[in-house]
């Protein structure tokens, strides 16, 4: 079995919450667009959370943006299972006692 090639590591401490997802992602091009969407969603913004704004496109004109067409194809044709990655974060959610419930 061959070695896995490096992801480009996202952002500050957001790579190592994003790398404990890596084991759900056949390709590095589904690790990189979960880090890029990931990105997106935690990055402030000052408009709405459209695809073109998750990418930093600029809306309308940015939508053919290589970034926005990227992260278009992860989300809606790649083979990553969503219900995977939502059991992972809810994992990670309960095990930190900062985020899980308490009585």
């Amino acid at each position: 079995m061959t070695a896995r090639a490096p992801c480009p590591p996202a952002p500050g401490p957001l790579e190592g919450y994003a790398a404990r997802f890596d084991d759900l992602f056949s390709s590095l091009a589904q690790r990189r667009g979960f880090r890029e969407y990931l990105t997106g969603l935690l990055l402030p913004r000052d408009r709405n959370k459209t695809l073109t704004t998750l990418a930093g496109a600029e809306p309308v004109i940015g939508a053919q943006h290589p970034a926005v067409q990227r992260l278009e194809f992860f989300l809606s044709e790649s083979t990553w299972k969503y219900e995977q990655v939502n059991t992972r974060r809810l994992e990670l959610l309960l095990a930190d006692p900062a985020t899980a419930p308490h009585g």
